[in-house]
């Protein structure tokens, strides 16, 4: 064999799985990075352009913003503690919402006369809005901790029953009928059938009382005021003291909050109930 024909049968090399992947990924996060450079155009056009001189103190540019503040220890510092003790309360609140909303589905698939009773009242809790039921909750149990994950579990309960119970009522009635040949207890029903059938509805469920508890925990902190505030609390005296790099940067932080507790449900639920689908299929 010629070295001609050699360079000819020699397969061109290929592009390496690193430069595929970064291409990827790029590709992917294009579209944000061009959201939050328009974003910080539109902020600055704003400021400079769309606001007198004399009322730019309403609404900072963002390197005065972010640059004053990122720089302040004196003034991060208590933020974050803030936004940890948030965290810890939209956590908390999250539990204890998916806990009894699973629960409170539980009962209401298992007898009908059960789910016309109690699911009115879920959706009495879900309509009425939760200002009106702020005083009470304060008064009745306090204006601290104890009281501020009540909210975030009222807030996020609606989303985990109702999509909980829609995923237990969702199995077919030809499975539901070979469990009956086969003499199946009510129990098994529960947990080989009902259960598994609603695994992807208890999922979605949790990602929005995920981001709903992150709501209640900041409605929380800015209306209950003993105890070590929240980043709510901080939003409220921000406001009143017109701080408005403070409060921005608040703002900015409450939401990223909001993402971050989102997205990791999100990716939670595209791993489990992905791979409960691809065990399926198998």
């Amino acid at each position: 064999m010629t070295a001609v024909e050699t360079r000819l049968e020699t397969p061109a090399p290929q592009a390496g799985p690193p430069r595929s992947a970064a291409r990827s990924a790029l590709r992917s996060s294009a579209p944000i990075i061009g959201a939050l450079l328009g974003f910080v155009a539109v902020w600055y056009a704003v400021t400079y352009l769309a606001l007198p001189a004399k009322q730019r103190f309403l609404l900072p540019p963002p390197h005065e913003v972010y640059g004053g503040a990122f720089s302040n220890p004196q003034l991060m510092g208590p933020m974050m503690e803030a936004l940890a003790r948030s965290f810890a309360v939209a956590l908390i609140g999250l539990a204890a919402a998916v806990v009894l909303g699973i629960s409170y589905a539980v009962v209401m698939s298992q007898w009908a006369w059960a789910e016309k009773v109690l699911y009115p009242y879920a959706v009495i809790l879900q309509t009425i809005p939760i200002l009106a039921l702020v005083p009470l909750i304060g008064i009745w149990l306090g204006y601290s901790f104890l009281a501020r994950v009540a909210v975030c579990v009222i807030i996020a309960l609606f989303p985990m029953v109702a999509n909980t119970l829609f995923g237990l009522q969702s199995a077919s009635a030809a499975a539901h009928d070979l469990f009956t040949l086969n003499k199946a207890t009510r129990w098994q029903r529960l947990m080989k059938l009902q259960f598994p059938a609603a695994v992807p509805s208890i999922f979605t469920g949790l990602r929005n009382a995920a981001g709903l508890s992150v709501i209640g925990a900041i409605v929380g902190d800015y209306f209950f005021q003993q105890g070590s505030p929240g980043i709510g609390g901080l939003l409220r005296v921000y406001t009143q003291r017109l701080q408005m790099e403070a409060l921005l940067t608040s703002v900015t932080l409450t939401a990223l909050f909001g993402v971050v507790i989102f997205t990791i449900f999100a990716v939670l639920d595209r791993a489990v109930v992905g791979r409960w689908y691809g065990r399926v299929s198998r």
